[in-house]
């Protein structure tokens, strides 16, 4: 692949230096152009395929666009338009409050009453700071709640679910797929372990729940190297009683372990699991059952948690691209801005979104925004919005934020892969998109004269699979030969277009 970015680049812009605004410029940055959509037509078998847009923010350069104005399915580079609002509509410092409360009295070790858990949105409330916050009733003395464990999950409303997504991977517990909730807990995930050593196999989950048993049929085999994650079948067998049994199947030699996540259980019975299991563990017991409800208003507080700042949030969701984050934080938004006669979060989370945008003047004809995080076969966005939306972000306050939750060229994040041996490491924050037939690039990147460049592009073919190099070659190429349309030592710092529809 480093061989032919090589070969394209050299040709992409002409060796004679030209003079600003002559036409052999236009011509030289056409060219540029040109190339692109040659190689991508080659790659592609489809001169549709791709969209692009790429606009220079503080040196010389000249603005590039192929298909700009087609609507096309962004994948998660939706995920910067979410964070980017959520920035500049929520504030960076926004945080999440989780609360404990009662309506009952402590007397000695026990706790006479409910114990009520009211949740706030948290997009990542773990397992971690749940055993941190929930430890503190045990070191007030308490080892017993004589009642039932409540959990409280009106922040949000949702008026008749989710729209589905057609999942092609033929596993309905992948990670990915984890809607948002307000009862949300450890992303609703459960990390399955099994390792091999001389006593054979021994399998794990964490957290253990009472609802979740592990089938462990691996054979332990002698030492020798450990085996990929795909030699192995993790079988969820879901019981009428809403318990689940997890099969799993391969060999393992002696040293080795193999993991994966699952999400099993809905989130209320997660949440309520994971909550009882914990206190379990702290040595205090819940004589009563687990329900749904409101918290009373006269419930004195007991304890809180509080989330990291909006910052942390958007750097976890776009460096690992988290889609029941971002769809958790698109509801927040919804949440923090509801109207009068609104009663779904995520549209009000959608229409506060499009204000935004059409605040700044940009032109929302034609998105589709659907559920902020780009996991949908709906959303629609075209590459010179989403540049437009990149040139706002750059002259925003909170564009440094914003920059630094985006993957690094070849060192992280989903770009950790991308571009490696290039001589770009470090030399652009780009946010990726994957979907079934849809490859996709959005942020920003810098060129060897040191000008930074908002650069959107999509794929959308069936099938997509070369669009990666597709649009690794647009960031190789902005990086290398940069279309300024003059010759480097007589750059100017003022832009012009070009734009090939």
């Amino acid at each position: 692949m480093l061989a032919s970015l090589l070969a394209f680049t050299v040709m992409a812009v002409p060796s004679v230096a030209v003079a600003e605004n002559d036409d052999s410029g236009f011509s030289g940055n056409r060219l540029w152009t040109n190339q692109l959509k040659d190689y991508a037509l080659q790659s592609l078998q489809n001169e549709d395929a791709m969209s692009m847009a790429a606009v220079p923010l503080n040196g010389p350069g000249i603005n590039q666009y192929i298909n700009a104005d087609a609507l096309m399915s962004p994948g998660s580079i939706m995920k910067l338009v979410t964070t980017f609002a959520a920035l500049e509509v929520l504030g960076p410092n926004h945080h999440w409050d989780t609360d404990f409360l009662t309506d009952g009295v402590m007397a000695g070790d026990t706790l006479k009453g409910n114990l009520y858990v009211r949740f706030g949105g948290d997009p990542k409330l773990t397992i971690e700071r749940l055993w941190t916050t929930l430890r503190e009733l045990r070191s007030m003395g308490i080892t017993r709640i004589e009642g039932d464990l409540i959990l409280d999950g009106t922040y949000f409303q949702v008026d008749g679910g989710f729209p589905a997504f057609e999942d092609n991977g033929d596993n309905p517990h992948a990670p990915f797929l984890v809607e948002p909730s307000a009862y949300l807990t450890n992303l609703n995930l459960m990390h399955f372990q099994v390792r091999a050593d001389e006593r054979g196999t021994q399998a794990w989950s964490t957290p253990s729940l009472g609802e979740v048993v592990i089938d462990n049929r691996v054979v332990a085999t002698a030492e020798g190297p450990c085996p990929s994650r795909r030699n192995f079948e993790w079988e969820p067998i879901i019981h009428e009683d809403h318990r689940v049994t997890v099969r799993v199947t391969g060999e393992l030699p002696q040293g080795c372990r193999s993991t994966t996540y699952l999400s099993l259980l809905p989130h209320e019975q997660y949440s309520a699991s994971l909550i009882r299991s914990l206190l379990a563990d702290l040595g205090v017991v819940v004589s009563g059952g687990d329900l749904n409800g409101v918290t009373p208003e006269d419930a004195r507080l007991v304890m809180k948690t509080t989330s990291p700042d909006l910052v942390t949030m958007v750097r976890d969701i776009n460096k690992w691209s988290s889609n029941v984050m971002a769809r958790q934080l698109l509801l927040t938004i919804g949440a923090e801005n509801r109207l009068e006669d609104e009663n779904d979060d995520r549209v009000a989370g959608i229409r506060v979104i499009y204000d935004w945008l059409e605040d700044k003047g940009i032109n929302t004809a034609g998105m589709v925004i659907d559920n902020g995080a780009g996991l949908t076969r709906h959303g629609r966005i075209t590459a010179r919005q989403g540049a437009q939306i990149l040139q706002h972000a750059w002259n925003s306050s909170y564009s440094a934020d914003l920059m630094a939750s985006m993957p690094i060229i070849a060192m992280d994040g989903t770009m950790a892969r991308r571009l490696r041996n290039t001589g770009m490491d470090g030399e652009g924050r780009i946010k990726t998109g994957y979907l079934e037939n849809v490859r996709s690039i959005a942020g920003f990147t810098r060129d060897s004269n040191n000008t930074t460049w908002a650069v959107v592009g999509m794929v959308n073919n069936d099938p997509a699979w070369n669009g990666q190099a597709v649009l690794d070659r647009i960031l190789y190429s902005l990086h290398f030969r940069p279309p300024t349309g003059t010759a480097i030592s007589h750059a100017s710092s003022g832009t012009s277009d070009t734009s090939i529809q």
